[in-house]
């Protein structure tokens, strides 16, 4: 029986911010009963554009205001959405800067929330040296994980 065919697109547009260190900023989130680390950002609103949805999501998330967005990496491989049914799931990395002061707490530890409950996030910063794609919960993330970390070796 052949695999039943996405019709839907699911756009989801994310943010590569590097400190001064080296260090890329991901987050640990807990969402839809799951587990999650990934990079910052989020779904892509009909009307909206690509870099306005990463702005959004910044602010959204953390408050924060960013910069210098240019970018870095389109899906270019099939990918079904994890939580869609019938989703082809497309995702788009900007690089960017988060402008200076910072306005959300960041994190030493994965998953620094008091209780797992939808909508728990928390913020660290990976050298990139350190990045491990197998640390990151989805396939595509992996792959940008691996892309940054040929990039910076």
């Amino acid at each position: 029986m052949k695999p039943m065919q996405p019709n839907q697109f699911t756009i989801r547009i994310y943010g590569l911010f590097i400190n001064d260190q080296q260090e890329v900023l991901i987050t640990d989130e807990f969402q839809l009963n799951t587990k999650m680390t990934k990079f910052p950002g989020g779904g892509l609103q009909f009307g909206e554009g690509t870099i306005d949805c990463l702005k959004r999501e910044m602010q959204e998330e953390c408050q924060q205001e960013i910069e210098s967005i240019t970018h870095f990496y389109t899906t270019d491989f099939y990918q079904k959405a994890l939580f869609y049914e019938n989703h082809q799931l497309i995702s788009i990395y900007y690089k960017a800067r988060l402008k200076k002061p910072l306005r959300f707490k960041i994190s030493q530890k994965p998953f620094d929330f008091e209780i797992e409950e939808n909508g728990q996030q928390s913020f660290r910063w990976i050298k990139l040296k350190a990045l491990n794609p197998d640390d990151f919960s989805f396939p595509i993330d992996k792959h940008v994980a691996h892309l940054l970390k040929q990039q910076n070796s």
